[in-house]
């Protein structure tokens, strides 16, 4: 318990220390940052090697009221889904803030600042055990990131700041009505409370299959337009490439790696524990938009002109697959949807870093003012053709495991009963290695006709530091996946044994008795 409160905790604690630091001191302000990072991250293991995997019920869980009138608290913890996207964002965050270090130059202290405060909110989201607070942190997002990209980012990153924010909160208005709503529901009329409102997440979901299924289904899509949004899912996603080219390298890196897995966190949290039969109910039209998001953002990405818009509309392609695992319903589905959110958070992320690396030494990002890279820059292009290969989703590689679970959870669900979201979803697949392979080729190889080029200095040490701790979690997970999906393993079978006893009476796994979770 006293891990969890300290990896949630000490990055803002670190932000509120950086702001008593001289802003001129810019290297003991980025050094602080990238230490205060790397303890969080170090703390987090000790979740990861103490969690149990057989328990599929929370742990590490701290439990205080916070407002008695409202029987909101402070209520923290993890279950094996959200212990995994813990890790994802406590590893992805030192990356993010030392692939900085040279790139920016104005506002340094304020830029550090900003990145640690996200850390904490990101962490809160994937903890919080309070409807409440997981609204706080989910709207506590919007400040760091609205001030990366519109004071840090490109020359249009007004405009990408304003949609970034505006189809943020727009969707985030309708989730606080449902909250508002499934609070004083459950208090009054099934919990019966003395303050006739509860957001104690713990309670809510013991009694979620009580809630009539009109109120379900309207609240189901008061929470699915606020993630789906965030995801993005096709027709959702248009914020997404203006935000990604406009961010910093860092804020790119954090919002695929990240940010987007708040929403896909969010379906499997809420969507699918609170609300069961709506999800049944439109579990077909989810996936169909999945399954279009999966085809139209590979298409579209195959057009681009900009590398890093590119990467960004693999994004709105790679989770659409973790859409369709989610809405699959199902063991396969569910696993390589959770293990999908850590393998496109490392892939995409180490992506969006050595676009970064690129523009730094060329500031352009148009694939047409490059060729023949590989020349000079090899082992960039070796980084490159890692990252490349397991966004493509090559076996031996952390991408493989992900697609094929989610497509051979489509392919058995019972709840969607069709082969065809398996049928398009493999093609999207396809299509992916189209457009990689081809802004690879163009990128790397053929001859340097510009001389801008010839002369490129190859990674230098920041940049390794950065590369290597991604390329080993994707190898690792590639070659000998179980090591994460056992962590989610038991999560995802209880989940599927609650929406399987709805929809066919009977649960698909035998659930071993277990201790409560541990509250120490």
């Amino acid at each position: 318990m006293i891990a969890l409160l300290i990896t949630l905790f000490l990055p803002l604690v670190g932000a509120i220390i950086l702001l008593f630091f001289n802003k001129d001191n810019t290297k003991l302000i980025k050094n602080t940052a990238l230490g205060i990072s790397i303890i969080t991250f170090l703390i987090s293991l000790i979740l990861f090697f103490g969690f149990d995997k057989d328990n599929p019920g929370f742990q590490f869980v701290f439990d205080t009221v916070w407002i008695n009138a409202y029987d909101a608290g402070f209520r923290i913890g993890v279950d094996g889904m959200s212990l995994l996207l813990l890790m994802l964002t406590t590893l992805i965050s030192p990356i993010a803030i030392l692939s900085s270090f040279d790139s920016i130059t104005k506002r340094e202290k304020e830029y550090y600042v900003m990145i640690l405060i996200l850390q904490t909110a990101m962490t809160g989201v994937f903890v919080a055990l309070d409807i409440f607070l997981f609204y706080i942190f989910w709207e506590m997002i919007l400040i760091p990131m609205y001030f990366l990209i519109g004071i840090w980012g490109g020359k249009d990153r007004f405009y990408a700041t304003v949609k970034f924010f505006l189809f943020t909160a727009i969707g985030s208005l309708f989730m606080l009505v449902a909250i508002v709503f499934l609070g004083y529901y459950v208090g009054s009329e099934i919990l019966n409370l003395p303050s006739n409102f509860t957001t104690n997440y713990m309670l809510i979901n013991e009694v979620s299959t009580q809630i009539p299924v009109n109120y379900q289904e309207w609240m189901f899509l008061a929470f699915a337009l606020s993630f789906l949004i965030k995801v993005p899912l096709f027709p959702l996603h248009t914020w997404l490439p203006d935000a990604h080219t406009e961010a910093p390298t860092a804020g790119s890196v954090i919002l695929a790696s990240v940010l987007l897995k708040m929403g896909t966190y969010g379906l499997v949290r809420f969507n699918l524990e609170l609300f069961p039969m709506a999800s049944i109910n439109y579990s077909a039209l989810i996936s169909t938009l999945a399954v279009i998001g999966i085809l139209y953002g590979a298409m579209v990405a195959m057009i681009q002109t900009d590398m890093k818009r590119l990467v960004a509309y693999t994004s709105v392609s790679h989770l659409g697959f973790v859409v369709l695992g989610i809405f699959a319903m199902n063991a396969s589905g569910l696993q390589g949807a959770i293990i999908q959110m850590v393998n496109h958070g490392l892939s995409t992320g180490m992506l969006f870093l050595l676009v970064g690396v690129i523009y730094n030494r060329r500031h352009t990002r148009l694939i047409a003012d490059y060729g023949g890279i590989a020349r000079v820059m090899p082992n960039y292009a070796v980084m490159f053709a890692i990252a490349m290969f397991a966004s493509i989703g090559l076996p031996g590689l952390n991408g493989f495991i992900g697609e094929f679970l989610t497509l051979i959870g489509a392919f058995e669900s019972k709840i969607l009963g069709s082969i065809w979201y398996t049928v398009f979803g493999t093609i999207g697949v396809i299509l992916a290695a189209v457009y990689l392979l081809w802004m690879y080729q163009r990128i790397m190889f053929g001859t340097i006709d510009n001389p801008a080029n010839a002369h490129l200095k190859d990674l230098d040490a920041k940049e390794w530091a950065t590369l290597v701790p991604l390329v080993i979690f994707i190898v690792w997970i590639g070659l000998y996946p179980s090591t994460f999906l056992n962590i989610s393993d038991s999560y995802t079978k209880k989940l599927v044994n609650k929406i399987e006893l709805i929809k066919f009476n009977k649960p698909a796994f035998e659930m071993p008795v277990l201790e409560p979770a541990d509250k120490k």
